[in-house]
């Protein structure tokens, strides 16, 4: 099993974004977040649901997840935030390495 992540979750406020991304970099929870703008379709509360979203790719290492993850509830504003990790299971090893001497 790969000792290196990648964590996805999603937000739609920037602020929100913003506070959620400096604290895992600032803590060295994460070696690189990047963000991207997409659609979310969803079932919620009885209702289905159409937002404007931002997805966060957290690479970071597998020992840092239960952080991340705390983390990211400390500073996000949805009921159920989408917490998954998903593991690298190759990549090219220089990058890798660099994930590993980024995240403490």
């Amino acid at each position: 099993m790969s000792d290196k992540c990648v964590v996805m979750t999603t937000f739609s406020d920037d602020a929100v974004g913003k506070a959620i991304i400096h604290s895992l970099i600032e803590k060295r929870l994460a070696a690189c977040v990047q963000v991207q703008a997409i659609e979310s379709y969803y079932h919620w509360e009885g209702a289905v649901n159409h937002d404007h979203e931002k997805l966060v790719m957290i690479k970071t290492t597998t020992d840092l997840y239960e952080q991340v993850e705390a983390d990211i509830l400390a500073n996000h504003d949805y009921d159920t935030p989408e917490i998954i990790q998903l593991p690298i299971t190759a990549g090219y090893s220089d990058y890798l390495q660099w994930i590993a001497s980024e995240c403490k």
